[in-house]
């Protein structure tokens, strides 16, 4: 039985889709805010995704995007918007199939279908992540190890995950509410949260703050791992 999050913020529509794809044998979850639908996805990955783009805390595209940045899980977007600029731009973002609004369930059942039958097996295959290479650096996100000149890194889960963010965007300066919204899933906590983090990584790659090797601080903006130490 293949499980599928329902992200929509409207209980009638919410209420609809679990009764339609539950009689088409899917196991349902919800989720009716972008943030909890991010946190579903990490703690209980679904077998895909249903996202509607008008969501109480988020631009549905932004949470596409997120999704995007922390997995590969197929996501079917449901938009009342039809017109070709906004289907690409959908399409750029992640999503594998969009539907306009109103359709029906057994159309949606079908897609959805689809869709799975086309991310499974070559899916499966592409699932293992690439190894990340800054330097002396070797991060393999699915081992979940790091390596600095051959020695590997004791890291915390959280720091791990911070890491391995910025190596995946080395040379970019990323936001400290970025990070917090696509590392943490939470970016209402206080941004000294990820300083806090940054500190202890640094210290484990041998560096200083003021000396940095890795970890650049651009002030005023965010952080940078750069890729020519």
């Amino acid at each position: 039985m293949a499980s599928v999050l329902v992200v929509e913020d409207d209980p009638v529509i919410r209420g609809a889709l679990i009764e339609v794809l539950t009689g088409h044998g899917y196991a349902v979850k919800t989720a009716h805010q972008g943030f909890e639908a991010l946190r579903e996805i990490t703690q209980d990955p679904p077998d895909i995704v249903v996202l509607d783009l008008g969501l109480p805390d988020l631009d549905g595209i932004d949470v596409l995007r997120m999704i995007r940045g922390i997995s590969r899980v197929p996501v079917l977007v449901a938009t009342a918007r039809d017109e070709d600029t906004e289907v690409i731009r959908l399409l750029n973002a992640g999503a594998d199939d969009y539907m306009v609004k109103p359709f029906s369930g057994g159309q949606l059942a079908a897609r959805l279908a689809a869709v799975l039958r086309r991310s499974g097996p070559a899916e499966a295959e592409a699932e293992r992540r690439p190894v990340l290479r800054v330097a002396e650096l070797r991060i393999d996100p699915d081992a979940r190890t790091a390596h600095l000149a051959g020695r590997e890194l004791s890291l915390t889960r959280r720091e791990f995950d911070l890491l391995a963010y910025l190596a995946a965007h080395a040379d970019q300066v990323v936001s400290r509410k970025r990070i917090l919204a696509e590392v943490w899933q939470q970016p209402y906590l206080e941004e000294p949260t990820v300083d806090v983090h940054l500190s202890a990584l640094r210290r484990k790659l041998g560096e200083k703050a003021s000396d940095p090797r890795y970890l650049h601080t651009v002030r005023g903006i965010g952080i940078k791992l750069v890729t020519t130490p």
